[in-house]
């Protein structure tokens, strides 16, 4: 219960609609908080660390897509929306019923077209609809953005010729005494790892479904992209490149830096595909939930992120056009359309009480103890903010090996998840669902 405490569920415990609107982990969370960490973090990073302008960007996205688009889509029964939950990550039939995906694919995993004819149209949660469009839309919101609300053609040239013209600042100039990392390094890296990476496809073809020449498609894709957006499989390059800027500015030297990123990668490449081996093998139907028991804490949550474009080309016109109208209002050059639209494209998996009290910790953090106690915060938030990331990291290993080794469940009442077991049924007349109540 800890994830989720979604009181409007308890309030009314026998309605549909009352749950659909609180629970936060099948419905729009409504009101819905979690005080578990892992809950807070796991998909927007810590809210401790986030600047409060980003916070504002993305709760206004959150709100307007949660409560707006996605209600209306719903209740107004927009392709049948009524028939399936309002948020939910599966594939269903008309009927309602979840949609059979291997019953339409051969033994190399490629559509049926006959089978598919057969078996009748796939049908997505408004949510989960709304989510393809979220994720074209932060494409070209971020192109328009920058070229727009921040910056002129002329000026994006002349930043872009500068950074080859050998400038340097005081940082750059202190780090100029360290022995810099060669670029053929990083290039005895990449060829390393796309030869593995397509010989592993090669090899394991039938259980990676890829062929060798999607790997060179994959690492142009990240090429162009890294830079101006860096999303899906470009997060670990960001993330690389965040550790730099942190190296930049903390005067660590390059060589270190890039040492331990190798190292750590390595390390954490084989003990993340050792344990998802493991608990594949060891855990029965670990992706299939309604095979596993109402306490299990397993599940697969695979990010479903999709990349709408027309729509979010017009949003930062918009702000570019409502700055010049009154420039003396600066909080406009802080509407982020990019961070606004794009951190939605977390869900699913991520689910309403993630963003609820992601947003309510960085309100508290960077809003409330920043303004009226900024002595503490300067000291302690960061601090604190590792404290939770580290600690979260050591229960989890602890708890498993306490109860998960011995397979010692905890039963009792704040072992239910959210408490809304009816968030999750379909709302239009003749519609049958196991558990749901019958319109």
């Amino acid at each position: 219960m800890l994830t989720s405490l979604s009181w409007i569920c308890w309030i009314f415990p026998k309605s549909v609609f009352g749950q659909q609107l609180g629970s936060g982990l099948h419905g729009l969370g409504l009101g819905a908080i979690g005080i578990d960490w892992s809950t807070i973090s796991s998909y927007l990073g810590s809210a401790l660390a986030s600047p409060w302008f980003a916070t504002v960007n993305v709760a206004a996205g959150f709100f307007l897509f949660m409560y707006v688009i996605t209600p209306l889509s719903y209740w107004l029964d927009l392709y049948h929306a009524k028939r399936f939950p309002i948020f939910s990550e599966s594939l269903f039939r008309y009927s309602g019923q979840k949609y059979n995906i291997t019953a339409i694919i051969d033994t190399n995993f490629n559509i049926d077209l006959e089978a598919y004819e057969r078996e009748g149209k796939l049908y997505l949660s408004s949510l989960f609809a709304m989510t393809y469009g979220v994720g074209f839309a932060s494409l070209t919101a971020t192109l328009d953005h920058y070229t727009l609300v921040f910056f002129s053609w002329r000026e994006i040239w002349q930043l872009s010729k500068s950074a080859f013209q050998g400038k340097m600042d005081v940082h750059t100039k202190i780090m100029s005494k360290y022995k810099q990392v060669p670029e053929w390094w990083f290039m005895v890296i990449l060829m390393i790892n796309i030869a593995a990476a397509t010989f592993a496809c090669e090899y394991y073809i039938d259980q990676l479904q890829m062929p060798w020449w999607g790997v060179l498609l994959a690492c142009g894709i990240a090429i162009c992209f890294t830079l101006p957006i860096g999303i899906i499989s470009m997060k670990q390059a960001v993330t690389f490149l965040q550790d730099f800027k942190l190296c930049h500015y903390m005067k660590i030297p390059p060589r270190t830096m890039l040492m331990a990123q190798v190292v750590g990668t390595m390390i954490a490449a084989m003990v993340y595909l050792g344990t998802a081996w493991w608990l594949m093998n060891s855990v029965p139907n670990i992706c299939n939930t309604s095979l596993l028991p109402s306490n299990s804490p397993w599940r697969c949550p695979m990010d479903h992120v999709f990349y709408d474009a027309s729509v979010e080309a017009i949003a930062p016109l918009l702000v570019w056009l409502a700055h010049h109208a009154f420039p003396d209002k600066e909080w406009i050059r802080l509407i982020n359309m990019p961070v606004l639209i794009g951190a939605l494209i977390q869900m699913p998996p991520a689910t309403a009480v993630n963003y609820t009290s992601w947003i309510l910790m960085g309100f508290f953090s960077n809003f409330v103890l920043y303004r009226y106690r900024r002595d503490w915060w300067q000291r302690y938030s960061y601090i604190l903010s590792g404290a939770l990331d580290a600690v979260l990291a050591f229960m989890g290993v602890l708890l498993y090996l306490c109860l998960g080794l011995e397979d010692i469940s905890l039963k009792w009442w704040g072992s239910e998840l959210d408490g809304c077991p009816l968030a999750s049924c379909p709302t239009v007349k003749g519609v049958v669902v196991e558990g749901c109540p019958v319109y």
